[in-house]
């Protein structure tokens, strides 16, 4: 049976517009990126969406009694069998709900770490995804919880009622996390290797960054001609993928694209990741790319500006900001963004889609990993033929003077191509 097959769970989407939240964000655009992610689930079939207005969140219920009420009727009405809730639910909320409307529930974390699960493909993304859900699930770990031994399809949670079934649980999750751990240690230092493998290859690497849906995929495949999985969806490359490519302009690089940044990324996914997004750390040039139709295009790049903070990228890494599908938006606005691009330092505007803009993008990628470049003259021997092969080979010989003894050559080149040089 093919995913086609299987019936469509019947979703609903409910955005808290908690008054309270010092981090509260504009309601329309946080409930169209959460009817996104839902629709990043695979049979799922969103069939309404809602703006609940809170003064503060329930203890309890999360919603008052009356709109509870409400709700549910809606629910009933329109049969739906799933209700993600954008945002926090405490464990007890969730079960009153459940209760209260005959549904199943997921909030945002639950509902980003079942998408994860589905698209993670990598080895090492499975085991992180599964860190991420036992992280997840031990937060969740209540007196009250017998809820939880409902059987569902994604992670499946464990579950089991008490306070030794409790204790046991978490000791039992414990026990797999250093195990998961230990597997992913493993999976990490083999990546290392990997990456020490290619340190030898005097490829610069030119790390696709930015927030989920920017286009860093369709991007990737443009450059690339791969056939990276890029669809509209949220969250569509869940794993770094590296490809050797030459440029249209004649430049060897390796791009890597990865995963999507988020919002209110849960913080289990956060440190799950970030073996995945240690590639970007170790590139030559960042290339933050920007959905800049969108309305909270400047909310989701100053999202991705802290993580790559936090991720500790080394501030002299070489930085390009793209503002992707310029396609998309009307004459007066395209017209707007280009004079304001032009403004900007290392912003490049172009459309992934159309091509658009690509070549400013290279150019403004080969002034980028020339700024990391060094002049100095060689004195080679009439014998030490290989060593000259290898400087035209890479391309880095500016002039060049026979002498009595040898050759003199005007060399511009990276301290990575500086060192390979030394070891010849």
């Amino acid at each position: 049976m093919n995913e086609h097959d299987v019936p469509l769970t019947r979703a609903w989407v409910l955005h808290p517009d908690i008054k309270s939240n010092p981090d509260r964000r504009a309601a329309q655009p946080a409930l169209d990126e959460a009817v996104a992610l839902a629709a990043a689930m695979p049979n799922m079939e969103v069939v309404g969406r809602t703006i609940v207005p809170l003064p503060r969140p329930h203890p309890g219920m999360l919603f008052g009694s009356g709109k509870i009420e409400e709700l549910g009727a809606e629910l009933k009405a329109r049969e739906i069998e799933l209700v993600l809730i954008d945002g926090p639910v405490t464990p007890v909320q969730q079960r009153n709900l459940e209760k209260a409307w005959k549904v199943k529930l997921l909030d945002r974390t639950g509902l980003i770490l079942e998408i994860f699960s589905d698209r993670a493909a990598t080895r090492e993304g499975v085991l992180q995804v599964e860190m991420a859900a036992l992280s997840y699930q031990r937060t969740r770990l209540v007196r009250a919880w017998t809820h939880l031994e409902r059987q569902r399809g994604g992670l499946g949670f464990v579950g089991g009622p008490g306070e030794t079934q409790i204790e046991a649980d978490r000791r039992a999750i414990d026990d797999q996390l250093v195990r998961l751990r230990g597997q992913l240690d493993r999976v990490v230092k083999t990546r290392a290797l990997h990456r020490a493998a290619r340190a030898k290859v005097p490829y610069p690497i030119v790390a696709l960054v930015g927030y989920t849906n920017a286009g860093k995929s369709t991007l990737f495949n443009r450059l690339t001609g791969a056939d990276v999985m890029a669809k509209d969806m949220l969250f569509a490359t869940l794993d770094p993928t590296m490809r050797a490519v030459k440029l249209e302009n004649g430049l060897d690089v390796i791009l890597s694209d990865t995963v999507g940044f988020i919002s209110d990324l849960p913080t289990e996914l956060v440190a799950a990741f970030r073996a995945t997004l240690e590639e970007v750390l170790a590139a030559n040039v960042v290339v933050h790319v920007r959905d800049i139709s969108a309305e909270e295009t400047d909310a989701q790049a100053s999202n991705v500006r802290s993580i790559l903070e936090t991720l500790g990228l080394p501030e002299t890494t070489p930085q390009i900001e793209v503002w992707n599908k310029i396609d998309q938006l009307d004459t007066d606005e395209r017209a707007a963004t280009l004079a304001r691009a032009s403004r900007e330092d290392a912003v490049v505007p172009l459309s992934a889609v159309t091509g658009d803009g690509m070549d400013a993008f290279l150019a403004a990628i080969e002034e980028a990993l020339d700024e990391g470049k060094i002049q100095t003259h060689v004195t080679l021997r009439f014998d030490e033929g290989r060593k000259r092969a290898w400087l035209f080979d890479q391309g880095v010989v500016e002039e060049e003077r026979q002498t009595e003894s040898g050759f003199t050559l005007a060399i511009r080149w990276t301290r990575k191509q500086a060192g390979l040089f030394a070891q010849l």
